[in-house]
């Protein structure tokens, strides 16, 4: 089962949603508080399954309301996405992701497993 991981960090609680093996599929902010991680879980478990994929990395995109994953290339030239709720903040990021379709996997992983995780605190 997929699950939310509350953790504290030096400077204040985060969290990362894992898939079933494991593997970390979106990283949040730092929350000062965890009732803030709380709510930001909350929020992504609401936008996520609803989300559009804007597609940054292609010429001329065409620019989606909110809520969407916006997936782009990064400095180091890795395929990275942001998932952006509907006030259009951001509510979780990726890791870096060495292909197109491996970003667009993370992205179709997170749509599916929001909405179903558990949480772990």
């Amino acid at each position: 089962m997929s699950k939310f991981v509350i953790r504290e960090v030096a400077s204040g609680i985060k969290f990362d949603l894992k898939a079933t093996n494991g593997q970390v599929i979106l990283s949040s902010e730092v929350y000062a508080t965890k009732a803030a991680a709380v709510k930001g879980i909350a929020s992504i478990r609401m936008n996520a399954p609803a989300a559009n994929v804007e597609n940054q990395t292609e010429e001329g995109y065409v620019t989606l309301t909110n809520p969407k994953f916006e997936m782009y290339v990064d400095k180091a030239g890795e395929f990275r996405f942001r998932l952006k709720a509907r006030n259009g903040k951001i509510v979780g990021t990726s890791e870096g992701y060495t292909s197109k379709a491996g970003c667009l996997n993370g992205i179709e992983s997170v749509m599916k497993n929001a909405a179903l995780a558990e949480t772990e605190e």
